[in-house]
């Protein structure tokens, strides 16, 4: 079972950019599609961007041409690099397949503030 613990969150002004990371306790290269989601206050969990083992990459609109999602196997690690960032942004941010099905993490939270 491949455990996620996602960090590289804050306080950040609208149009700056963060990166953040997600460290896999297992083999990352397990999970065929690792993803990205998001959960804003009040808000249930979205799915926001995915990268498949073939390296394919795919974004939901909200977030398309400014975050760009990716992956180092050999560190076990996920990224979400995110530029232009808006307040609608504000959110916890969690890595998991494309479905969710492992355990959660903590998340990180990510809020987009003047």
């Amino acid at each position: 079972q491949v455990q996620f613990v996602e960090s590289g969150g804050g306080l950040v002004q609208p149009g700056g950019s963060l990166t953040l990371s997600c460290a896999a306790s297992g083999s990352i290269s397990r999970v065929y599609d690792v993803a990205w989601h998001r959960q804003a206050p009040g808000k249930q969990r979205t799915l926001i961007a995915w990268l498949n083992r073939d390296g394919r990459t795919t974004c939901v609109d909200s977030v398309k041409g400014r975050f760009t999602i990716s992956r180092d196997n050999a560190k076990n690690t996920v990224y979400l690099q995110m530029n232009s960032l808006k307040p609608e942004d504000t959110a916890v941010y969690y890595c998991n397949n494309i479905f969710g099905t492992f355990h959660w993490g903590q998340g990180t939270q990510v809020t987009v503030s003047s």
